[in-house]
């Protein structure tokens, strides 16, 4: 992978192409005073495949899980406490 060191001027100048380069592969780093700031890489994106049933065993959900909370309760959500 090739290497090019832009100030920010330059790049914001050129970004269209620099886009066009980190497609194809180079990298960039971008510079502000001479000190490097910001490095724009080719993207590549990496899907994650999902394991269906990954937490089946380790969650466990209450039969009144959705049951009207006691008045107590309910009044300190509310903030009637």
């Amino acid at each position: 992978m090739s290497r090019t060191v832009l100030n920010l001027y330059e790049a914001k100048t050129s970004l269209s192409k620099l886009v066009d380069r980190a497609a194809a592969g180079e990298e960039t780093i971008i510079a502000k005073a001479g000190r490097p700031v910001a490095k724009l890489v080719p993207f590549e994106a990496r899907p994650e495949k999902r394991v269906p049933g990954g937490w089946q065993g380790k969650v466990r959900i209450a039969e009144d899980f959705d049951a009207p909370l006691a008045d107590d309760v309910l009044a300190a959500f509310e903030g009637d406490s």
